[in-house]
């Protein structure tokens, strides 16, 4: 007679985010996201200042430009050796970005609306919000390595 054991339950969400592998990945994320970021205000600012383009428009064109150049940091080294397929990974990245992109600019208009904010500071602030929030998803669920 053979017993079959129960498979063990799958550790929560917030214990696998709590994990030393996790921390790493995120300081990776922080870094690429760091970079990109600042490629994607830098965009944002010439739109702005030199192209006269109004500032909830430059930041989702520039929130796009700064998710594709972070797509390649993650594949290359936040979550290097994933099984997803680049195809795919990069249209779940990009239906994570649009995400990301709500958050960013609901938040942001918000800020600039109902604050004396200056606009690139709102946008930082903003930035730690949906980094983190798409950070989590890309970690569990496009990357699979959470």
């Amino acid at each position: 007679m053979t017993v079959q054991s129960e498979p063990a339950p799958r550790p929560s969400l917030l214990s696998r985010l709590l994990t030393l592998r996790a921390g790493k990945m995120l300081a990776s994320n922080t870094v690429v996201s760091t970079g990109t970021f600042l490629i994607g205000l830098g965009a944002m600012w010439l739109l702005v200042e030199n192209g006269g383009m109004n500032t909830v428009l430059a930041t989702a064109i520039s929130f796009l430009l700064a998710q594709t150049l972070h797509y390649l940091g993650a594949r290359l080294w936040i979550f290097r050796g994933t099984d997803r397929a680049v195809a795919s990974g990069y249209a779940i990245f990009l239906a994570n970005a649009g995400m990301g992109m709500a958050i960013t600019v609901s938040m942001f208009a918000a800020l600039v609306q109902f604050t004396a904010m200056h606009y690139l500071a709102a946008r930082v602030i903003v930035s730690i919000f949906a980094g983190l929030a798409m950070f989590v998803v890309n970690a569990t669920f496009n990357f699979r390595k959470v």
